[in-house]
Formats: structure tokens, sequence, C-alpha cells
């Protein structure tokens, strides 16, 4: 099996949940001081966009015991992310001098988790808990002092809230929508390109939805806002959680009623129009000119994908 086939059409990275978030739990701290305490509980240790993970001799695991967490520095205040067969599961963070004395360590490495992931070396089936943990432990990183008055904050509700001790404000974690999108236009779909992709990878369009806009009108106006196109039928196809820092991808389709392209050069390096057969030989990284579609670890692949298998002769 390769990474490629970890994610089949349909299941990008961060999608399959194994956790029970059992968000009932999230109060009652008895019960999650004897769970942390058990022989059973597990943590991810997240640092940056990076993972500790233990070396062993089938590949590195990422799925630590709390004392092995505890063992390599990690912050002793850990999130309840839920429960896995009737086992706790907790994220935590760790600073950048514990990290540096791992780095000497043989049986422990901090290690990318969007190159793991892409590799297949963690199971597609722990992206989610990992995701939420990298989202959670970013977030309390980030938001430690209280927005309304400026005084430090203090994790409540297993991780899930930060209270003002001061003026008792609640803050709870954000995540961002982002839409990401399609579009075509009889058999040929619009691809673009960032300057940091890889060489010769081409991917759907994306941008930041805005307060009080529509997923509808946000796909449209990115669109038009990166390329000069315009378009219509706009349809949801499915979401992504993406854990830089806290994102939901929302990926769509939309039909294009115009097809001449104006770049915009300040988000993209390029955007230009491919038929279905350049298409399908990009995602199988068959392409004579070494051109590639994104990996189907992402959103952006599934798109390109599900497009791919539709009736050609279809509107969308």
């Amino acid at each position: 099996m390769t990474a490629f086939d970890s994610f089949p059409l349909g299941q990008p990275g961060f999608v399959s949940n194994i956790l029970d978030r059992a968000a009932h739990l999230r109060n009652n701290d008895e019960k999650l001081m004897a769970l942390e305490g058990h022989r059973d509980a597990r943590a991810y240790v997240v640092h940056r966009d990076s993972l500790v993970v233990r070396q062993e001799p089938n590949g590195p695991r990422a799925l630590l015991t709390i004392e092995e967490a505890r063992q390599c520095g990690a912050n002793p205040g850990t999130i309840f992310l839920g429960l896995r067969d009737g086992a706790a599961v907790f994220g935590m963070g760790i600073s950048a001098e514990a990290v540096e004395k791992l780095l000497t360590r043989q049986d422990v490495a901090v290690t990318e988790l969007r190159g793991m992931a892409m590799q297949g070396i963690v199971p597609p089936n722990q992206l989610s808990a990992i995701a939420m943990a990298k989202s959670m432990v970013t977030w309390h990183q980030r938001h430690g002092y209280c927005a309304n008055c400026g005084t430090r904050s203090v994790m409540k509700e297993a991780g899930w809230k930060r209270e003002c001790p001061n003026c008792k404000a609640e803050h709870f974690p954000r995540t961002d929508p982002v839409v990401i999108m399609l579009v075509t236009s009889g058999d040929k779909c619009l691809l673009g390109r960032q300057r940091h992709f890889l060489p010769g990878m081409w991917s759907c369009l994306a941008g930041f939805v805005e307060a009080a806009e529509t997923i509808e009108d946000a796909v449209r106006r990115e669109i038009f806002e990166e390329s000069g196109i315009r378009c219509t039928d706009v349809n949801y196809y499915m979401t992504q959680p993406w854990p830089y820092p806290s994102s939901l991808m929302i990926g769509c389709t939309a039909r294009a009623t115009n097809e001449d392209i104006i770049v915009d050069h300040e988000e993209l390096e390029d955007c230009r129009w491919f038929d279905r057969a350049e298409a399908t030989l990009m995602l199988k990284r068959e392409h004579p000119g070494s051109l590639t579609g994104p990996h189907p670890f992402a959103i952006a692949h599934h798109l390109v994908g599900r497009w791919l298998q539709t009736d050609p002769h279809s509107r969308a």
C-alpha cells in the first residue's frame, strides 16, 4: 500500500475520527483526573507543526502514554480530546527548550505532521484526533490573555474554554471557514499555482470566508478576485478540518460563465484551464510535463477526482 492508497476518494486527511469527544466529561474534574491517571490513557504531544513520536522497530508511534509524554517534557496542562474504546486521549504542548533536549535522543523524534501524514507514516484514522490536539494546543498558546481586559486567562472545561479571572469573560476555540472550490467549464477545470507550491504542482483555488458572507458568495468572490472568472451553480461537496492553525476547508464546485482568465499575481503565481485528460494524468503523477495535482491528503485532490468521475457531458 502506498501513501496515496491511505486516502481513497472522498476520504482526505483529518476526516476519519476515532474518538468519542465525550463533551459531558469536560466539567467533571474528578472523572478526568481518574481517566488521565489510568494506565490506558494516551496523549499526542504537539510542537508547532510537529509531533513528538516514539521511534520503534515498526515505525514512529505518535500516541504516547501519559508517562512517556511527561518524560519528554510535555507541558502539565492537558486538553481532553475524548475517549477511544473507553480510554482517555489528551493533547499536550511542549516548550521549545524541551524539544531541544529531545533532539539528542534516539528513542524519540520531533517530526513535521504534514510530511508524516502524506507519507502514510501516521495511520489515517488518527489524523482527526491529532488535528484536534494541534488546533487546541495552538489556540491556547496564542490566546493566553483576555481579549476584553488583557488579564492572563485560565484553562477551563478540560481545555475547551479559557476564562478571565478578572472580568469573567469566557473565550472559546475558533475555527476559520475557508472555501476551496473546483470551477469547471464543460470539459475543463480551473487550477492555480501559489509561489510556495512544489515545482509543477497545481491545485484548486481557495480563500477565507469573510464576516457576514455566505459560502456561495465567498466561492464566487474568491474565484473572481483571483482569476477574473465569474461563476454560478455553486454546490457543496464535503469539508476537511485543516489544523494550520485551525481552519475548516469547505469543498465546493461551481460552473464558470466566462473563460478569459485575469490572474491576480498578488495571490497566485499562475492560473489556467486543464482538460480532463491532462487533469487525470496530473492526479496519477503521469503527466509528460511533470505537472502534478494536489496530494490525496488534501481535499483539493478529491474535488478534482470526483469531477473526473462524473459524466463529462453534465453541466457541472
